[in-house]
């Protein structure tokens, strides 16, 4: 099986960690793995790194004839049998690629909960014939992508998944980087999120409800775990709210898997999320979850089961669990054993085995 996975970004976010995962499972499944980036992109980087074959393209709206015209000749060349598309501007450039003459079969992944565009290109090129299966990120991505496609049948789900062998090697007991980095003292509790500083993250929120426990005599350190487009927005917010000494922001860090197992509970108030894989690193790392309800975090994120979830954008309601959890060592003990448990079924091989079955399906119908 020859497959080609499109990569769009030029950055390494979680999107291009997923990728990464399902192509070395998929190597140990014997299949061959090409990619397509972006030129001086950090995929680009790990395709030369993991010596994966690999074509760059330019992605550029204004030209994309140019480089589809590029990737239809790859493939072709190639005899690659399906295209992967990961990214919306993969998407774009791997459906005219099809267009113009590509003889591969297209698979899309789905893993934002936006709804999509009503302009004539999003219609065409979600509906487009040569688009075999959509995979979405969670259920809650496949039934909004099911209501906005003509052709229902192609949205599958096929969760996240994570490395869960990457956690082994950290334990709460050899964690000590941010209390050594940022000497807090042993009485203050550490209570963080790891996402990026952006709208619908809604650090807003996080940070009201960190206004709340203080005033509710709860003493901690709180870390906003990340980098992003509104982060001096974000500081700016929390200086007004009177919190610059209790909230620190690490910008983007490289050690999360260190980082993790040290805090005392994972506070996440996203707004808008198709999964949320930090919170599937949260449960390898036996750290208490408070959630949001946004998108497919109540998939993971059970309700008194495996974390405690509050409705978006009530910072109160997320206070109120937060200090149940902190204040109830049964509960704290049962919510992060269950969660160990449940992050079982989240692993990247059972994403790769699950994409794999798909990709099989698609290739056995296309020879009728």
């Amino acid at each position: 099986m020859r497959i080609l996975h499109l990569i769009s970004e030029k950055t390494w976010r979680g999107g291009e960690q997923q990728a990464a995962y399902l192509i070395e499972e998929l190597q140990r499944h014997g299949v061959e793995n090409f990619v397509g980036c972006r030129k001086g992109s950090r995929f680009e980087a790990y395709a030369q790194r993991m010596q994966i074959p690999y074509v760059t393209l330019s992605f550029s709206k204004v030209f994309p004839f140019a480089s589809a015209t590029k990737l239809k000749n790859y493939v072709n060349s190639h005899h690659i049998q399906l295209m992967h598309l990961h990214t919306s501007h993969a998407h774009t450039l791997g459906v005219l690629a099809h267009v113009l003459g590509a003889k591969a079969e297209l698979v899309l992944s789905r893993r934002v909960e936006f709804e999509i565009g009503r302009n004539p290109l999003s219609q065409f090129k979600y509906n487009y014939s040569g688009i075999r299966r959509i995979l979405c990120v969670s259920d809650s991505v496949r039934q909004q992508m099911a209501a906005s496609i003509k052709d229902s049948g192609k949205c599958v789900t096929v969760y996240s998944g994570i490395n869960l062998e990457a956690f082994e090697q950290y334990t709460r007991q050899n964690a000590t980087y941010l209390r050594r980095k940022y000497s807090i003292p042993t009485d203050h509790l550490l209570i963080g999120n790891v996402s990026a500083l952006d709208k619908h993250k809604d650090y807003y929120t996080f940070l009201d409800t960190v206004k709340l426990l203080k005033e509710s005599g709860v003493k901690a350190r709180y870390f906003a775990i990340g980098s992003g487009p509104l982060e001096q927005e974000i500081k700016q917010y929390a200086a007004v709210l009177g919190l610059a000494a209790d909230v620190i922001f690490t910008g983007f860090v490289s050690n999360v898997k260190e980082i993790l197992p040290e805090l005392d509970l994972f506070l996440f108030t996203t707004v808008k999320e198709g999964l949320g894989s930090s919170v599937l690193d949260a449960f390898a790392c036996s750290v208490p979850v408070v959630a949001t309800e946004a998108g497919g975090i109540p998939e993971m994120v059970k309700h008194g089961i495996t974390g405690l979830l509050a409705p978006i954008r009530r910072p109160d309601l997320l206070a109120q669990q937060v200090l149940q959890v902190l204040q109830n060592s049964t509960l704290r003990n049962s919510l992060t054993e269950n969660a160990r448990q449940e992050v079982l079924k989240f692993s990247k091989e059972h994403t790769a085995q699950r994409t794999l079955a798909v990709y099989k399906e698609i290739l056995e119908v296309s020879k009728i």
